[in-house]
């Protein structure tokens, strides 16, 4: 096992947190992450309650957290209350001021974990009261922010908070889907990663079977950052935040043309939910990040857990004293 304050805070075997993605991480993929010794993070996403409290109604375990897209549950505060109530593990608040919530969640004593991609939203995190922050790079599948690559970011954010905030747990993301990027954390002064692609592309996300399969045919060259789904399924993202997908045709023809989308966006939308329904991802969107490349199998995510751990350590203990004396 490696022991770091991640592990010590939420008393886990590994360092490895499942990200909240929706719909990927259910129920069967949060209870199998968890069930191996990680944290598992039930996805809460844009707040759909029905899927929610769905997807949570099947949990049995008590050590199973949730991560909401922040500016989105706020339309919907009473869902934080259900989280708060059923999840008190931790809950994630991911793109926009955890202020808002971050009271009622440390009131409730739940552990509060802060996705953050500069400086000064991890410092802010930390006023907020963050027990965790969660520093992602610009390689990450989904939303996120195009200005840092988690290499440089992630050391430079374990240094702003290491006299601002020593206390809070610092973890990265973006671009970790085997144990040379957990190793590559812990050496970067972070205390763990969270994996977002690496488990969507697992026997128990709930993604479609075509769409597991063009990843583990992909390479990571074949990732985008875009707003064309955003902007045909009238998401108002915050300014700055596009998604990281896998290219495919409908992004091929609007990328670069999205004031004609804007127009015309009923119309695609019709086309995009018809093809998610039948598996044609040509046209419906493909979430993941640039760490496809180095994924070529859809294992158990316990296994995933397991490998990637057994890797670093090997990667970690290659170079003892002796060999660089």
């Amino acid at each position: 096992m490696i022991r770091t304050r991640l592990t010590k805070l939420f008393n886990i075997e590994h360092p490895i947190i499942l990200a909240p993605m929706t719909p990927a991480a259910g129920a069967d993929l949060s209870t199998a992450v968890a069930a191996a010794g990680g944290l598992g993070l039930l996805g809460g996403g844009y707040g759909d309650r029905a899927w929610f409290e769905t997807e949570s109604a099947k949990i049995t375990r008590n050590d199973v957290g949730c991560g909401f897209i922040t500016w989105s549950v706020a339309k919907q505060p009473e869902l934080l209350d259900f989280a708060i109530e059923r999840h008190p593990r931790a809950i994630m608040l991911s793109f926009a001021d955890p202020a808002p919530f971050a009271k009622r969640i440390k009131k409730a004593r739940v552990p509060l974990i802060c996705q953050v991609h500069t400086v000064d939203q991890a410092r802010r995190a930390a006023d907020v009261g963050a027990d965790v922050v969660v520093a992602q790079g610009t390689e990450a599948g989904g939303h996120g922010q195009t200005a840092r690559s988690t290499l440089p970011f992630v050391p430079t954010v374990v240094d702003a908070l290491s006299n601002y905030a020593p206390d809070v747990v610092v973890v990265a993301a973006g671009g970790i889907a085997d144990g040379r990027g957990l190793a590559a954390a812990l050496m970067l002064g972070a205390e763990g990663a969270l994996m977002g692609s690496r488990f969507w592309a697992t026997k128990e996300a709930l993604i479609h079977p075509s769409a597991k399969a063009k990843v583990v045919a992909a390479s990571g060259d074949e990732t985008i950052r875009t707003s064309v789904y955003d902007i045909v399924r009238q998401r108002a993202w915050p300014e700055g935040y596009t998604g990281r997908l896998l290219k495919n045709e409908f992004i091929a023809k609007w990328h670069g043309h999205e004031e004609k989308l804007r127009a015309l966006q009923a119309d695609e939308l019709e086309k995009v939910e018809a093809a998610s329904r039948v598996g044609d991802f040509d046209v419906a969107n493909v979430t993941v990040g640039e760490s496809i490349g180095m994924i070529h199998d859809l294992p158990a995510a316990g296994d995933v857990v397991r490998r990637v751990v057994a890797e670093a350590k090997v990667r970690l203990a290659k170079y003892d004293r002796a060999s660089l004396e």
